[in-house]
């Protein structure tokens, strides 16, 4: 195992944990050639077991979601540390790995960077979803570690910026510890799986990893920070033609949004309205340096014709809020309300987060507006049609179907 080292005791307290400090065969040197990379696919073919992977990207401090160091290890492989900046296609990695199983922490975080440099799981394990699915207080990997192996794992540098270059050593041996006993944790995750019955249950969830892709956002803009406090459609316009301008500046300096100038003057300039250098609130200094471009998004706004303003708000295809059930549906909200309490006792005996049974939206769905048919397999068919697993329906569907029976219509 890695060098884990112990730390003294303070007073009466409880020991603390020993950390996780040095990976077994130390801090690998980045990967930045392609005879490199041919080395690291070969090791990894020779080695056994499943595939520890991790990337670490810049979020915060770039434009995008790129991966900027990837880690990789394998039993009788060692462990591997790529830059993916200098090497952006890892098929030959991927070609390596082949049909062999993926373990992730977080998987939904990677997937994607991954995939932009080649690499597409055909089996996973997700030690943060496995974790949710077992009842664990907390899920975040150094939390999973602590719980397994009962060592700690230092996260300091979690928040740094990755696209640094050269990457500094302390950093690089965070990195390669994210990696260094994850296998470990995944059998051991494996046999309570099983030991709860929920093996069948994480299978169905790992697959479905398979086909994820990042949700594309439809009107971004409107996740502006401040922006509940605006209800004139011009106003809206004028955030909107600010946001896009500040993401086309942000995509140019290859920086995150957020640096080139926070949410709340995005919302000050639009309620100012600014005609001129003058005009523009100040208080920030970023509103001074690229006054210009500012300027232009507003006059954009106010030049379009009332037919282009946005809504205050957009409709949803779903049902209305929970909130305005009892009004508007007295029953419908009677039958959640049942539903969610058998929900309730049912996560609590298997400890398990009831939203992982059954994620509320889809539920919401399907009994604000029910099948024709009221039975389980119907409402079974039902869920499918948003996404829910098997194992899932056949724990919910008779749920509802037991609510509707409870709270029948007339």
């Amino acid at each position: 195992m890695s060098d884990v080292v112990e730390e003294p005791e303070a007073g009466d307290e409880a020991p603390p944990l020993p950390v996780l400090t040095e990976p077994a065969e130390g801090v690998p040197d980045v990967i930045t050639r392609e005879s490199e990379l041919d080395e690291c696919a070969a090791a990894i073919t020779e080695g056994f077991g499943p595939v520890a992977l991790d990337a670490e990207r810049a979020s915060g401090h770039r434009y995008g979601q790129n991966a900027y160091l990837v880690q990789v290890r394998r039993e009788g492989a060692g462990t591997w540390l790529i830059d993916p900046v200098t090497l952006p296609d890892l098929t030959p990695l991927d070609r390596a790995i082949g049909t062999g199983e993926w373990i992730l922490h977080a998987a939904t975080q990677d997937l994607a960077c991954l995939a932009d440099v080649g690499l597409r799981p055909r089996q996973i394990f997700d030690t943060e979803l496995a974790a949710r699915l077992l009842g664990l207080p907390r899920v975040g990997l150094a939390a999973v570690i602590e719980h397994y192996l009962g060592i700690s794992l230092a996260k300091e540098h979690s928040a740094v910026d990755w696209s640094t270059r050269p990457l500094p050593e302390p950093w690089l041996r965070y990195a390669a510890l994210d990696v260094e006993v994850l296998t470990e944790v995944r059998n051991l995750m494996g046999i309570d799986l099983a030991t709860q019955g929920k093996s069948e249950w994480a299978r169905q969830e790992f697959e479905a990893l398979l086909d994820w892709r990042p949700a594309v956002k439809e009107d971004p803009w409107r996740r502006t920070s401040g922006l509940h406090k605006i209800r004139q459609p011009r106003v809206l316009a004028t955030v909107r033609e600010l946001w896009y301008e500040r993401d086309r500046i942000a995509r140019a300096r290859d920086t995150s949004p957020g640096r080139v100038i926070p949410d709340t003057s995005l919302v000050d300039i639009a309620l100012a309205a600014p005609s001129s250098p003058a005009d523009l609130p100040r208080g920030h200094r970023a509103i001074q340096r690229s006054q210009r471009a500012w300027l232009d998004a507003v006059a954009r706004a106010k030049a379009l014709p009332d037919d282009d303003l946005p809504p205050a708000s957009v409709r949803s295809d779903g049902p209305p809020p929970q909130r305005s059930w009892a009004n508007r549906d007295p029953l419908a909200a009677e039958r959640l309300t049942d539903t969610r309490e058998r929900l309730g006792a049912f996560a609590q005996e298997h400890t398990i987060p009831i939203e992982n049974v059954c994620s509320p939206d889809p539920l919401r769905r399907v009994i604000w507006t029910p099948p024709t048919e009221i039975a389980p397999e119907a409402f079974a068919d039902a869920l499918a049609a948003h996404g829910v697993r098997p194992w899932q329906r056949e724990i919910v569907a008779p749920m509802i179907a037991e609510a509707f029976a409870a709270h029948p219509d007339g």
